[in-house]
């Protein structure tokens, strides 16, 4: 998608978590904890994957994007798909999207990625202005 910056992968916490799990230090049912909201986001607004549940293999992992930004007003917090995400990309200055793993079957669900879109560009391109000081 154009226009994103500020991208964090959390791959590393992601194989730490399943290596916990793995090794017995936290019980799989304290990391399938996906809440009823976000199964409900994976299944109206997820997009399927090829990838296959880490814990249970049972069906492949769903991905839903939560957008967060002071100036999304009551759209703030809420799961999106690309699409809608896409057009506010094009009309809001500044949010973030937070991407997450969901397994629909056992409940395992991680943050994945987070990245910023709208229409400032830190690149100088945009229409943000930065604050100097004056001597």
């Amino acid at each position: 998608m154009p226009g994103v910056r500020q991208v964090v992968d959390y791959a590393l916490q992601r194989r730490a978590a399943l290596a916990d799990v793995a090794a017995g230090r936290v019980a799989t049912a304290d990391a399938c904890d996906a809440g009823v909201y976000l199964l409900q986001a994976a299944s109206y607004h997820g997009r399927p994957t090829a990838r296959p549940c880490p814990l249970c293999r049972q069906e492949p992992l769903v991905e839903v994007n939560w957008i967060f930004g002071e100036r999304l007003g009551a759209a703030a917090g809420s799961a999106r798909s690309a699409d809608e995400i896409s057009r506010l990309a094009d009309a809001i200055s500044e949010f973030t999207v937070h991407v997450v793993e969901v397994c629909r079957s056992c409940r395992w669900n991680h943050l994945v990625q987070s990245y910023v879109l709208g229409t400032d560009d830190a690149s100088g391109g945009g229409r943000r202005r930065r604050r100097t000081a004056s001597p």
